[in-house]
């Protein structure tokens, strides 16, 4: 275990975002503890008067802290007592709470306390500031809207092809949509979780104010209803799609956007520049499955919908006090002082013996019998793992190819079909592969290219002349198969 800790310290070091490297680690402190809704009420306000984007420019040197202290009592006059925390004992006055949620601020490390000239000054980090600020923006964040999101992506990926642009522009891009994708992907959970919220309200009158309130306005998509038609920018995904397409597959083109990558973000390490232009290149390519996710979230509305109706419906059926009523009834045949002042039921013969209900009759059902365990001879069980293992081994994916390739190319950018190696079943089968991907590389249809590139991603497989044999083991047309980056540079 010893020689293992450091392995996976460099492990958790790669993979997982550095949080606290650029926080601290009491920073959460505040907010974690019983007073969390009244620490967070007093850092809004000084986000809105003194650090956020809205405030004034705040002074080089910080602002005094008497200032400080005199904003945290005017937040504090207008919210809810405090709780006794641990280790804190009883406050007198105003100012006293004041202070310490100064000083329990500065010791996590949310405010800076320095000194310029003669006087305390309070200042915030930037880094606190920006964090400061994604929270304000979480919390307020509304209805989004898929038009504005795909006008903006279409007009940074156009940018791109025209050369207008650079890398830069196309991390933006993917970026924004692999927001809008898990925008519309979470929006289906927070209307399961509304609706289970909903369904504790006691009154009608409260299920349909928050309804209406929580429902419409914070979770529905802004333009959700003109999603559908042609007119919505939501169209041009196809020509997003087709743009990164050729993005990809130009030469020149690749090789600019990779080169801005290795100088701009990894210096020296061409092989990381390329995956991270894979990766963003991907997240854009992602948007092909919005209309899955769309669908998703058109099950979840008419779900909430039909519930919303079925409770509705129920509470304008039961809105007359009919127990009540019942109760009453009930005391004035007994003779009670409580007069029944209406007949609660309707005219007909609604009490009528015949029509209550007849006793329900059980049927008693035999014991059903005991099912015979059959157990597979050993012979069987061998047999059986041994075609599992003769079925995976002619089973053929992605990653298979890519490393029968880079075992076969070694330190080479590019090599033939008859000079690959088949010694194996496996290695049989990833030729017969790359046999298919070079066949349909050699069509002029767009769409079966794409679905064939997926497999060999980062290689280029291209078939050759016609009639010549492909290999001495097996026959076929001749391709070959070179790396992207290196064939694509030199080209």
């Amino acid at each position: 275990m010893a020689l293992l800790e450091p392995t996976l310290s460099r492990a958790a070091s790669v993979n997982v975002p550095p949080l606290f490297d650029r926080l601290p680690g009491t920073i959460f402190k505040p907010l974690a503890s019983l007073n969390h809704e009244r620490f967070w009420t007093v850092l809004v306000g000084l986000h809105r008067t003194r650090f956020g984007p809205d405030a004034p420019l705040p002074p080089s040197d910080g602002f005094p802290i008497r200032d400080i202290i005199a904003d945290i009592e005017r937040e504090l006059d207008d919210s809810e007592a405090w709780e006794d925390e641990e280790g804190s004992g009883p406050v007198s006055n105003l100012n006293m709470r004041a202070n310490l949620v100064f000083n329990r601020f500065v010791e996590t490390e949310w405010l800076r306390r320095g000194r310029h000239g003669a006087e305390k000054v309070v200042t915030m980090s930037p880094s606190i500031s920006h964090f400061l600020n994604l929270l304000m923006q979480f919390a307020e964040s509304g209805p989004i809207y898929v038009s504005g999101k795909i006008n903006s992506i279409f007009g940074l990926i156009t940018m791109v092809e025209n050369e207008e642009a650079s890398g830069d522009t196309l991390i933006e891009a993917a970026q924004q949509a692999r927001n809008l994708l898990e925008h519309i992907r979470n929006t289906s959970t927070i209307i399961r979780d509304l609706m289970e919220s909903l369904s504790k309200e006691a009154t009608p009158a409260r299920y349909l104010s928050k309804f209406f309130s929580d429902y419409i306005e914070r979770v529905f998509i802004g333009d959700y209803r003109e999603l559908r038609t042609r007119e919505h920018p939501l169209s041009k995904r196809q020509q997003i799609l087709r743009i990164v397409d050729g993005i990809d597959e130009s030469p020149i083109e690749r090789m600019r956007l990779i080169e801005w990558y290795e100088d701009k973000q990894f210096p020296g390490d061409m092989a990381r520049a390329e995956r991270q232009y894979e990766r963003d290149l991907h997240r854009l390519r992602e948007l092909t499955r919005i209309d899955e996710y769309l669908d998703r979230l058109d099950d979840e509305i008419r779900r909430a919908n039909r519930r919303a109706l079925a409770y509705l419906d129920y509470s304008v059926r039961t809105v007359r006090p009919i127990g009540q009523m019942i109760n009453v009834a009930i005391e004035s045949i007994n003779g009670g002082t409580q007069l029944l002042m209406c007949d609660p039921f309707a005219a007909g013969g609604m009490i009528n013996g015949m029509n209550l209900a007849l006793p329900r009759k059980f049927t008693k059902r035999l014991a059903p019998s005991k099912l015979r365990k059959v157990l597979p001879a050993p012979g069987d069980i061998a047999r059986a793992h041994v075609m599992q293992r003769a079925r995976d081994a002619r089973a053929m994916n992605s990653p298979k190819l890519t490393a029968f390739l880079l075992q076969q190319l070694g330190g080479q950018t590019q090599i033939e079909s008859s000079d690959l190696e088949i010694e194996k079943v496996v290695e049989g089968r990833a030729y017969q592969s790359l046999l298919t991907i070079s066949v349909a590389m050699g069509t002029e249809s767009p769409t079966l290219q794409r679905d064939v590139r997926s497999m060999v991603p980062g290689f280029n497989v291209m078939p050759q002349s016609i009639g010549e044999e492909s290999h001495h083991l097996v026959s076929g047309r001749t391709f070959r198969v070179a790396r992207k980056n290196k064939a694509k540079g030199k080209s």
